[in-house]
């Protein structure tokens, strides 16, 4: 297999609900009459903390209304029934990092369709997923910084079984691929990213490949490992062999990366998205031995591992 890959690819506070302090109900009343005129103007809002469901049929067939939905989670869902006009939907994240130093993922659902999926900024669309794709588990990712996503409905004769839908995530720029930057996604990690990636990966372990299978609908690879030492994992991806010896788990990469079975013990690195796997840098393990106690001796090791 080559020696690595590179996959593409804090919960908020609820906030509580405010009554009006006492004495003030001038600026309660206000704000009931602002909320009556912003209803009068055409546009509808929507606002929930992680995840927003809504249907077009709330809009007036002769009228193309934008709709805005706001969301401040870290990850979550949006699902659009009956999709009429369109939506624009506004991810405020409750967090400390700047935009510029935040990515977002998307993931549509199998059965997705009606609406085409936009990256929108200053009034420029970068399609990102096109009605009726039916390529499973793709994810794109792109920085927040370069906008926000714009949900159109396409035209439809027949609206009653359509529903579009996708899953979002937001992670930390660092940790990952610009939509741009997937040049080349099969290539090996430099001894650097090697490094960097142990210290910063969901998952970290030793392992085999067991075997692998491919899934040429979702144009990615299914690696399933037997594990023999546990770095570091999220989201439980590597459970406990029954009779002992270890963990089993799969990671995905691209199919295009042509991985194989093959003899030996890798480190697998690599970020959970929506609950699976995604293979990061993967050398073999004597290579990955090396590599660190060259580093370790010079002092550049950006973080300890036991590399026995």
């Amino acid at each position: 297999m080559p020696d690595a890959a590179r996959a593409v690819g804090g919960r908020a506070t609820p906030r509580r609900l405010l009554s009006p302090a006492p004495g003030r109900p001038l600026a309660a009343l206000l704000a009931a009459l602002l909320a009556v005129l912003l209803g009068g103007v055409g546009a509808q809002y929507s606002s929930d903390l992680c995840s927003w469901k809504g249907s077009g049929l709330t809009h007036e067939l002769h009228r193309k209304e934008v709709e805005q939905v706001y969301l401040r989670c870290s990850e979550g869902t949006v699902e659009w029934i009956y999709p009429t006009g369109a939506l624009t939907v506004n991810l405020r994240p409750n967090t400390f990092l700047p935009a510029r130093q935040l990515a977002v993922c998307i993931k549509h659902y199998r059965d997705s369709s009606g609406a085409n999926i936009y990256l929108r900024k200053t009034g420029e669309l970068r399609l990102l997923v096109r009605d009726g794709d039916q390529s499973p588990g793709r994810v794109q990712c792109f920085g927040l910084e370069r906008g926000g996503l714009f949900v159109e409905a396409t035209p439809q004769q027949d609206i009653s079984r359509r529903t579009t839908g996708f899953q979002y995530e937001l992670t930390s720029r660092r940790r990952e691929l610009d939509l741009d930057a997937l040049s080349a996604p099969c290539s090996p990690c430099s001894h650097t990213e090697v490094l960097l990636a142990v210290c910063t990966s969901d998952i970290v372990v030793r392992g085999s490949i067991e075997n692998v299978t491919h899934e040429p609908e979702r144009q990615e690879s299914a690696i399933h490992l037997q594990v023999s030492r546990l770095y570091r994992q999220k989201s439980r991806v590597f459970q406990p062999v029954p009779e002992g010896g270890g963990w089993r788990g799969r990671v995905w990469t691209l199919l295009e990366c042509g991985v194989r079975p093959g003899p030996g013990d890798f480190l697998f690195t690599g970020h959970v998205h929506f609950g699976e796997a995604r293979l990061g840098c993967a050398p073999r393990f004597q290579d990955f031995q090396r590599m660190y106690q060259d580093a370790k001796e010079r002092g550049l090791n950006p973080c300890e591992v036991g590399a026995e």
